[in-house]
């Protein structure tokens, strides 16, 4: 009666005899696992990211954006053009009559332009807005100040730099009071922000914040808002305020039936769960095509497999000669391929989580987006799982042949 483990010795000792043929036939499984894993990985990390983003606005904000918003993941970016939201409807939102609920209104608006200063060029984004963004974005200067209400109700020409633009046109020289040239506007610096590190959406130390009314009129030569946010004291008032603003906003537009709305409202709550959509589907379809190269390996495996059922025809012969049954043989073949598979998955799920982190860091110490590093549970128990279920779906069929060999006939195959 032979034992499991003697199958087992068994069968490791036919993988050891061939070292370079089970390293390559094993590889094909590596790749595939190692890249299901960082998919998944950097998928979670991605979506972490961008949550995280998104929380530091609090639950208490709501976001305006202009075009009524398409449902499902083309939904993220699909409004930047809209010219629903207009000046009146931001002062209308300002009054505390109209949305009681609200203690803010963010007004935003930007497009990419060459900021110039003496000989030195720098294009970068060019954002409008009043002087609440910078509570919104928690942002503080490390030099001057943030231009404040009478900047914005006089239409004043005043900017504040991103570290990265002050110190690409200004070197080490203090650019408080110089002036700059967006599109043929002057505009006098009043203060530079402190490093802020790109984010997963703006990266502040490469833009230049001013007071809205110049940047659409003079700069931008745009009448309408692409986004206006919306603090509400409180989150319990939250859903209160929404319906305040979508009356309000109605009213302004002409709009009686709900269908024909060109705006929509956003909460950090909607926001994340079309993140979450959006980075899941991506996620799963990027893990479906690296699961074709597992297929590949797969079929590798079956090949090589079925070549060593060959090679071995004598020694099959011989072990069933000395007792051992079809079943035997059956399960010695399907132990060399399931080990196979699983050797390379385990490989492969290492070697994927060490990619995942060189990924992280070089994104953190080469563009500063605080990239998280994420470990994939279920990456590591997909890859472990599928890797064992693929040895033994490609493993059967050899491992079948070599049971069927006749053990005289096999004793005679040269």
């Amino acid at each position: 009666m032979i034992s499991l483990s003697d199958i087992g010795r068994a069968a490791l000792m036919g993988l050891s005899s061939h070292k370079s043929r089970t390293f390559l036939t094993m590889l094909g499984i590596v790749i595939g696992i190692l890249s299901i894993m960082v998919v998944m990985s950097l998928g979670q990390g991605a979506q972490d990211l961008i949550l995280g983003e998104f929380q530091k606005f609090g639950p208490n904000n709501v976001f305006i954006l202009p075009g009524r918003q398409p449902s499902g993941p083309s939904s993220i970016g699909s409004t930047l053009l809209n010219d629903s939201l207009t000046k009146k409807d931001l002062l209308d939102l300002q009054n505390p009559a109209n949305v009681p609920e609200a203690v803010g209104v963010v007004p935003v608006v930007f497009g990419q332009q060459p900021i110039v200063y003496e000989s030195q060029t720098y294009t970068a984004m060019i954002m409008g807005s009043n002087q609440d963004i910078a509570k919104l974005f928690a942002l503080d200067t490390s030099n001057g100040r943030f231009f404040d209400s009478n900047d914005v109700a006089d239409h004043a020409p005043v900017a504040v730099l991103g570290s990265t633009i002050a110190k690409e046109l200004f070197g080490g020289n203090d650019p408080i009071g110089r002036k700059i040239r967006i599109n043929n506007q002057m505009l006098q610096v009043v203060g530079v922000l402190q490093t802020q590190g790109a984010g997963s959406f703006i990266n502040f130390d490469k833009a230049v914040i001013a007071p809205y009314p110049i940047v659409q009129d003079n700069i931008l030569g745009i009448k309408y808002f692409q986004r206006i946010v919306v603090e509400g004291s409180s989150s319990a008032l939250v859903p209160a305020m929404i319906k305040d603003v979508t009356t309000l906003l109605r009213n302004n537009h002409n709009i009686t039936d709900p269908s024909k709305d060109d705006f929509s409202i956003q909460t950090q709550a909607s926001i994340a769960q079309t993140v979450g959509t959006v980075t899941s589907i991506l996620t799963v379809l990027l893990a479906s095509i690296a699961a074709i190269s597992l297929v590949v390996g797969g079929v590798g495996i079956m090949n090589i497999m079925l070549v060593s059922v060959t090679e071995r025809t004598r020694e099959i012969g011989l072990r069933k000669a000395l007792g051992a049954t079809s079943g035997n043989i059956l399960l010695q073949f399907l132990f060399e391929s399931a080990a196979l598979t699983l050797l390379g998955g385990c490989v492969g799920v290492v070697a994927g989580i060490g990619l995942s982190w060189v990924v992280s860091f070089a994104a953190n110490y080469w563009w500063g987006i605080g990239f998280p590093f994420v470990i994939s549970i279920p990456g590591i128990v997909l890859g472990v799982v599928v890797s064992g279920v693929i040895g033994l779906a490609f493993g059967i069929f050899p491992a079948w042949r070599a049971a069927r060999k006749s053990p005289i006939e096999a004793l005679r195959y040269e």
